[in-house]
């Protein structure tokens, strides 16, 4: 008999480790990128997965065969309901990372945030300014409503935003002028532009090897079972590598992608871009909304943070020509 090959998993299958359930419903960036311009922005936006759709457009990639075509890609929709200024938090780095210094918080803070309603004193402000020499980087507190989304979900969502551009005390006085306002998306990003999204994906619980690493079926009878990995490891040493797939948790995981172009930006109350009867486990998009050229994490309601790039930003933005959207 000739010597026949255990099953080994997919090139990559490694790629995230450990594939553990995500601690929170929704994801944590922990990188910004670096912005070379005087005037501070803030550098991210959120909003909530509706559906899927087809984009029709012209081509506008360089040096590629298909160009000045036409091009039908999928296109996913995503609901971007005005983000609220809530508070600016000032860090300060130390031999642990960064450290909060300070919050500094609006007056007029909507109730349902009720963890932060407090009220903030005149001189809040002033002590935050005379602590910015040791301030290292500059937040906004951003809260976004899904109800404003059509959603059911009464509490909003709170989180961190980086200010970048300028220095620590042009950055903290922009967001000080913006406390207690709203953040449309068109203010943060621009048609045509490229965004990294982040959501947990969607959750499939327990699954074997074959489904969660990719690792080939063995042959038939060639063992007692199929679909079970061919090897854990050597009989000594009695031990089982991190690297040998394992079957445990899938789905449900912190994802990062990167590079996804806004292709189209809507506005209008009714958007044109719901399907008859509405999107399925969605119903009807109204208001804001952006679509992006490709596939994001999670399951549709879910919330999506959308962050300015951090990989090959391109040197110019071209605004994309759309020729239809099929939902």
């Amino acid at each position: 008999m000739g010597h026949r090959k255990h099953s080994q998993p997919r090139r990559g299958s490694m790629a995230y480790y450990p594939r553990v359930r995500a601690k929170r419903m929704t994801a944590h960036l922990r990188g910004w990128p670096e912005i070379e311009s005087d005037q501070p922005q803030i550098l991210a936006h959120a909003g909530f997965k509706a559906g899927c759709v087809q984009i029709v457009s012209i081509d506008d990639r360089e040096h590629v065969p298909n160009r000045g075509k036409q091009l039908v890609s999928l296109g996913t929709v995503i609901a971007t309901p005005p983000v609220t200024v809530i508070g600016v938090r000032g860090y300060s780095h130390g031999v642990n990372g960064l450290h909060a210094e300070f919050d500094v918080l609006a007056d007029d803070i909507p109730k349902k945030i009720s963890k932060y309603s407090r009220e903030r004193s005149g001189t809040a402000v002033e002590s935050a300014r005379r602590m910015l020499p040791q301030i290292s980087e500059i937040f906004a507190l951003l809260a976004v409503s899904p109800r404003m989304a059509g959603l059911e979900q009464k509490s909003p969502n709170m989180f961190e935003a980086a200010v970048r551009g300028g220095n620590v005390g042009a950055q903290f006085e922009f967001v000080v002028e913006r406390l207690g306002s709203d953040l449309r998306f068109n203010d943060t990003f621009a048609l045509g532009s490229t965004v990294d999204v982040a959501a947990i994906s969607k959750g499939k619980g327990w699954q074997g090897v074959i489904r969660r690493m990719g690792a080939k079926r063995k042959q038939h009878k060639s063992r007692k079972t199929v679909r079970e990995i061919g090897s854990l490891g050597p009989i000594s040493p009695q031990n089982v590598m991190y690297t040998v797939p394992r079957a445990g948790q899938t789905g449900f995981h912190q994802r990062v992608e990167y590079n996804k172009r806004i292709m189209v930006m809507g506005e209008a109350e009714e958007a044109d871009v719901n399907p008859p009867g509405g999107f399925k486990h969605f119903g009807h998009v109204s208001g804001d909304y952006i679509i992006l050229r490709g596939s994001v994490p999670g399951p549709y309601r879910r919330m999506i943070k959308i962050r300015s790039p951090i990989r090959n930003i391109p040197s110019k933005v071209l605004r994309p020509n759309v020729l239809e959207v099929v939902a």
